[in-house]
């Protein structure tokens, strides 16, 4: 049986599934239909999640080094600042990247490319996917090479990583329902001076003329994206200085230079499935929305996370049988069919906000927003949960298959809370190993050592202290974490009896006995 998973689509998605499963050791081939990688930095925003799981592959840190960190957002009316809401001040306690970081997708894509590469993996450009059919052991696609030749490509698996007008997905025949919203925007990388080119993101809510201010540096670059008059639209203009954008006059920005300009229309769709037999669908090639929130590329990286392990565990003996197998790989679309249908949803309400024309909600943005928006950026457990939400600290699979139990206030399917130790250590550090792994909160027990240890999972005990109470953790809890570090077992004492019987439920086999069923 051929072990490999095929990548098609070499944008973020497709590259964070290959290196993820190339660092866990399954064989991978990328393809992808373009000359080379993109130039253009289209996506921006890295969220808080994003680093936390790029920091199990090493990554965080050389994407913080090379972008821009954004401390704090700004709202706009009228010309003038109306609110300020800093992200430090509120998830300094949350996650140890409580800011928002700007990193253009072009470089952001260079590093993945240079981190494939050093695993021994190299992209394979200008090969188009056509078409594939399933077999009995696996999937054959038809490929068209650079050279114009057609080649037949027997994977495992396949992935499609391929983008809104996806290939695979057409292939498969599965639908994209959704809609188009009316307006047509613009985004334009430029040079400027004014009160919002300060470091910061701003937003400028005027009339129906939405304008988001991204820094790409401290002052002197931004990305503004903003919506495209009507009468601009006819004329179908493709020059910058044709838009006569009133909310960038308004906030006085004086733009030097313009380095990229597009126009294009915003879609909000999701794939009526993620999985076909042995096929699956991420990123934009399942779903896409509005750029609100600056949530499509984390989104479409969550997927690639969620997805890796659970083919690793397939293809390499850590599941009973057949039907545990399926039942593992279906969870992928349970865990992320159901957030990027709420996503979409959400990101539309607040998009159709921002953009409607008329008369309330011009009183909604331009009266109610600027009245209650100082106010409520001084409400703490708003703030929270506006950072945790629009950080994607918040996704959690609870009530899914794989989750299981309670203790404290943490759920199988949450995200476990992050504790800063001292000395540069947090109790995140195990993750790196991806793998599962049993964290205990204050005293575990020489039962539960002891089967950790012949079962082959990390056992990281953490002496209690008043902070795991406040954050939720239950005192001498136990909570099993899957490979990609969200909890799946909670209980409210560390037994080996109930983590054995999490494995056996699931047809998930041990880790050590998967090495040795694998190694047969």
């Amino acid at each position: 049986m051929d072990r490999s998973v095929l990548i098609v689509g070499a944008g973020p998605t497709g590259l964070v599934l290959a290196l993820w499963l190339a660092r866990m050791g399954v064989a991978v081939r990328i393809v992808s239909s373009a000359a080379g990688p993109g130039s253009a930095s289209r996506a921006l925003a890295v969220h808080a999640r994003t680093l936390e799981l790029y920091d199990q592959l090493g990554l965080a840190e050389a994407v913080i080094a090379k972008g821009h960190r954004v401390d704090g957002v700004n709202l706009w009316v009228g010309g003038s600042r109306k609110a300020r809401a800093g992200f430090g001040d509120i998830g300094k306690d949350l996650t140890p990247y409580p800011f928002l970081h700007i990193y253009p997708q072009n470089q952001h894509e260079e590093l993945l490319i240079a981190r494939l590469e050093a695993e021994g993996v190299r992209i394979e450009w200008n090969t188009t996917f056509i078409e594939h059919k399933e077999t009995a052991e696996g999937i054959s696609a038809r490929l068209v090479l650079a050279d114009g030749g057609e080649v037949l490509c027997d994977a495992a698996f396949l992935a499609g990583c391929d983008g809104a007008s996806s290939s695979v997905r057409k292939s498969l025949g599965i639908g994209f329902p959704g809609d188009t919203y009316q307006q047509t925007f613009y985004v334009a990388d430029v040079e400027a001076s004014g009160p919002p080119m300060n470091g910061e993101l701003n937003i400028a809510l005027d009339q129906a003329e939405f304008l988001a201010v991204f820094p790409l540096d401290e002052g002197r670059r931004a990305r503004l994206i903003g919506t495209v008059e009507e009468e601009a639209t006819r004329v179908g203009t493709r020059h910058f200085e044709a838009l006569k954008d009133r909310a960038v006059s308004d906030l006085a920005i004086e733009v030097t230079a313009i380095n990229w300009f597009s126009t294009y229309r915003v879609h909000h769709r999701v794939a009526d499935r993620f999985r076909e037999g042995r096929t699956f669908l991420l990123g934009d090639a399942a779903h896409i929305h509005s750029p609100a929130g600056g949530q499509g590329m984390n989104t479409g990286i969550g997927d690639a996370i969620n997805l890796a392990w659970k083919l690793k565990a397939v293809l390499d003996g850590g599941v009973h049988d057949a039907a545990a197998a399926n039942r593992l790989l279906n969870t992928f679309e349970e865990e992320r069919l159901a957030f990027a249908r709420s996503l979409v949803r959400t990101t539309d309400q607040a998009f159709s906000l921002a953009t409607a024309d008329g008369g309330l909600a011009q009183f909604v943005r331009k009266r109610l927003v600027p009245l209650l928006m100082p106010m409520a950026v001084q409400i703490e457990p708003l703030r929270e949960f506006v950072f945790r939400t629009l950080s994607q600290l918040m996704i959690h699979y609870r009530g899914d298959y794989l989750s299981r139990g309670e203790a404290g206030d943490v759920h199988g399917g949450d995200r476990l809370p992050w504790f800063d130790l001292g000395d540069g250590r947090s109790n995140h550090d195990g993750f790196r190993d991806l793998c599962w792994q049993v964290h205990v909160y204050g005293y575990a027990g020489s039962d539960v050592e002891e089967w950790c240890r012949e079962s082959g999972l990390p056992l990281h005990v953490f002496p209690w202290q008043s902070a795991f109470e406040e954050a939720g953790i239950g005192r001498d809890a136990a909570y099993l974490i899957r490979p990609d570090s969200y909890v799946a077992s909670a209980a409210h004492a560390a037994l080996p009896e109930a983590l054995e019987r999490y494995f056996s439920d699931h047809g998930i086999t041990l880790p050590a006995k998967a090495v040795q069923a694998y190694s047969a």
